[in-house]
Parts: C-alpha cells; structure tokens; sequence
C-alpha cells in the first residue's frame, strides 16, 4: 500500500483525461471574472478539436471539464498535462487563454495575474506569454476596424 502512494505521482495521465485537463484550465479561465460566456466556450471546444482531432464528443469533454474544474480548488492539476506538451501546443493553449480572457475586451487584475503564475506553472517566459497577448490584441483590433 505504501509503495503505490509513492508510485502514484509517477503514474502517467490517463490520455483520455488530458482534453478535459486542458478544458478545465481554459474554463478556470473564463470563469475567473465570473462571467462565462457561451463565446468562451466555443473557443474552448476549437482548441479541444485543435489540439486533440480524433475527438468526436467534444460537448461530453467540456462537460466533463465543467464538473471537475468546479470541484477543483487549484490548477495544478490541469497545468500538469500541458507542461508535457510541446512548446507550439503550449503556444496554442497560451493564445486560447489570452482569446478567453481579452473576449470581452479587457483584462483584469484577476485574470492577468492568472496568466503570469501560468507562465511560471507552464516554464513558459513571461516576454513569450506577454508577446502572445499584443498578437491576440492585434487581431481583435483588425477585426474591429
């Protein structure tokens, strides 16, 4: 019994638990102003189909998310899927995070001390993470104008 506590923090992730991991991540997110907008959940079901396109249920998944990140008290648990993954597929998550948060127009204290422990959490620079934000605000103005 001893041996699997020990043993259990080496165990891999189940590879069906890595979308709804990152879902509940993008969902902590949208639900950190605590306004979470059917826009937001959109973009988190595109990035779910983006980075993981042999899924099919993606409502199931966001569902299944919903539940867990409302029971969850900490992100750890989520980041940990998406420090394995590689520097682009971080890159997309980054940029999906920043599209949720900057969907109403701006960023608060709140959601933008979010993105700088992320960034710490991810081992992501914070020059990275802050260039993502002026690309995805470049893009929100182009569509504005």
């Amino acid at each position: 019994m001893i041996f699997k506590f020990f043993n259990k923090n080496n165990e891999k992730p189940n590879s069906n638990e890595e979308p709804v991991n990152i879902a509940c991540l993008l969902i902590h997110a949208a639900k950190i102003d605590e306004n979470y907008t059917s826009e937001e959940k959109e973009i988190i079901k595109k990035t779910v189909k983006k980075l993981y396109p042999e899924l099919n249920k993606l409502d199931d998944v966001v569902s299944k998310a919903e539940q867990k990140e409302n029971d969850s008290n900490h992100i750890q648990e989520f980041t940990k899927v998406v420090k394995s993954l590689s520097l682009e597929n971080k890159t997309i998550i980054v940029e999906t995070l920043w599209k949720i948060i900057l969907s109403d127009g701006k960023s608060d204290i709140y959601e933008n001390n979010l993105m700088r422990r992320l960034a710490g959490l991810l081992y992501l620079d914070d020059k990275i993470v802050g260039e993502i934000k002026v690309k995805i605000l470049g893009k929100k103005n182009d569509i504005r104008s």
